[in-house]
């Protein structure tokens, strides 16, 4: 989400991001290839509002002071912090440090990462919309998949093939558009495939093809469990740092108002650990990064342990090499579990002594020249496996304004424009189209979390919509200052086609 305001809550999402996640993902990665002993191939989605918030002038102008506000922040903390505050001040002048060197252009390192044949780059929907609640009009699915294409080859320099689906979510017949679309395979929740029809061969252990032509692989379960459940898996130890207790609950609100923030939040500034599941935040011991080290690389052992495991007992099983997909969201790397890319890191050193491979989900396609023909079964990777979390009494009023809102696009692309000032007005009603109809905002109204900020943004996406479809009908008029008002704030997909959404 991009905000134009300084120092915003969504600026501060993204910044929090960048720091804890994708800076740090990048480091692990170019690091473990330069290392001849190690061989680091992963499939990463880089969606197009992420590529947008990463190439804004504006957005990484203000990046590095962001940071040095952190910094500035933790030399006043109390002794006790020392060493806390110590190990993340050189993690933050580090970022700092990474973002210098690269004068800001982190893309055109994930660039090089995928010539080099270390990282497979996928696209995802436009803004992340969940597809299923969209199918009423298919072509409003195109302009998510068509804008999100072009985004990607403007700032990747090539078309992707692959595609992660929000929330992994499918419906039948998805595949024909996907395939219209110029996309090729996708990863589904393992039931997704288990369901297939006909039932796969190889279970999740083997991409499948849908009869219209399009790859889909399974999300492992038992691969998965261990890396993003807090509960039941590593993220959860005693020892790493906890995600809840941040210091911008914790000091005053005076001092938060002096660095121009005006109300407590989240600052990306954790300083105490896990110490036990069953305590109040305001028990929690201070982190000490040393033993979380130390315990990130025995869970890394017994991470590819359990794999080598499994893989073997595939192998007696099956007449191939299974193959385990284990796909996450990317920000559990760093902004959920903050060892998570020291964890990534341990992965690639220590697997080859476990005879373990890392491969890209392209390389499996390519090498693959014969898949078996099923159907995948509608799914998601949600709460319950379906769409129940996305509609549901606290969200489902979304749907139809997203189907009456789309039907208008599509009818109003489909008898064009005749000026040149009204094609500009329909290329912003399609970036309203698409910001309102993100599945983050459904995800939040059921969550519970920040509603109001929700609420808000649909509203406001859907309300600039319709202003702007009826200025092109002659019913309002938006003047030239309104229209570059709502540019300005609105301003990403500088290449969006409103034929997108035109009915042939």
């Amino acid at each position: 989400m991009r905000s134009a305001e300084p120092g915003s809550l969504e600026e501060d999402w993204f910044f929090q991001a960048l720091m804890e996640c994708y800076l740090p993902l990048l480091k692990t990665l170019e690091e473990s290839s330069s290392d001849k002993e190690q061989t680091p191939k992963i499939t990463i989605s880089l969606s197009p509002t992420l590529l947008s918030l990463l190439n804004d002038r504006d957005l990484k102008n203000r990046f590095p002071n962001w940071l040095k506000t952190r910094l500035d922040l933790l030399t006043n903390l109390p002794k006790i912090y020392d060493y806390a505050k110590e190990h993340l001040a050189e993690n933050i002048k580090s970022q700092l440090k990474l973002w210098n060197l690269y004068e800001g252009c982190i893309i055109n390192r994930y660039i090089t990462l995928q010539n080099s044949g270390v990282v497979d780059l996928l696209t995802c929907a436009a803004t992340h919309g969940y597809l299923p609640l969209l199918r009423e009009n298919p072509q409003a699915i195109i302009g998510q998949f068509k804008t999100a294409i072009r985004e990607h080859s403007r700032l990747i320099g090539c078309n992707p093939l692959g595609i992660w689906l929000p929330e992994c979510a499918y419906y039948e017949g998805l595949d024909s558009l996907m395939l219209e679309s110029g996309l090729r395979y996708a990863v589904l929740d393992g039931h997704g495939l288990l369901n297939a029809s006909p039932r796969p061969r190889y279970g999740l252990y083997a991409p499948i093809c849908s009869k219209n032509g399009v790859a889909f692989f399974g999300r492992d379960s038992k691969s998965t469990l261990p890396v993003w459940s807090a509960n039941q898996g590593y993220p959860g130890h005693a020892e790493y740092r906890e995600f809840h207790r941040d210091l911008g609950w914790d000091i005053s609100l005076n001092k938060l108002n002096q660095i121009g923030i005006n109300d407590h939040r989240p600052l990306g500034i954790k300083l105490h650990k896990v110490t036990s599941k069953n305590i109040p935040l305001d028990e929690k011991k201070i982190y000490e990064p040393e033993k979380a080290k130390e315990i990130v690389k025995k869970h890394a052992i017994d991470y590819l342990s359990a794999r080598k495991k499994q893989l073997d007992e595939l192998n007696n099983k099956i007449n191939i090499y299974p193959l385990l997909v284990a796909p996450f969201d990317a920000e559990l790397f760093g902004h959920w579990w903050f060892e998570g890319p020291l964890f990534l890191a341990e992965l690639f050193k220590q697997a080859k002594s476990q005879s373990i491979e890392f491969t890209r989900l392209k390389d499996v396609l390519s090498n693959a020249p014969n898949l078996q023909l099923c159907d995948p079964s509608p799914s998601s990777w949600g709460q319950g496996g379906y769409h129940n979390y996305w509609i549901n009494e606290s969200n489902s009023w979304i749907i139809p304004e997203w189907n009456k809102a789309s039907k208008a696009m599509i009818d109003r692309c489909s008898k064009g424009v005749s000026k040149e000032s009204d094609l500009r007005l329909l290329q912003q009603a399609a970036r309203e189209l698409l910001l309102s109809q993100s599945s983050d905002w459904s995800f939040i109204l059921r969550a519970g979390t920040t509603t109001g900020l929700a609420k808000d943004r649909i509203n406001r996406h859907l309300k600039r919509f319709w202003t702007l479809i009826d200025s092109i009908e002659g019913k309002t008029n938006v003047s030239s200052g309104e229209l570059v008002k709502i540019e300005n704030e609105d301003s990403l997909f500088p290449l969006i086609q409103v034929n997108d959404w035109r009915e042939h």
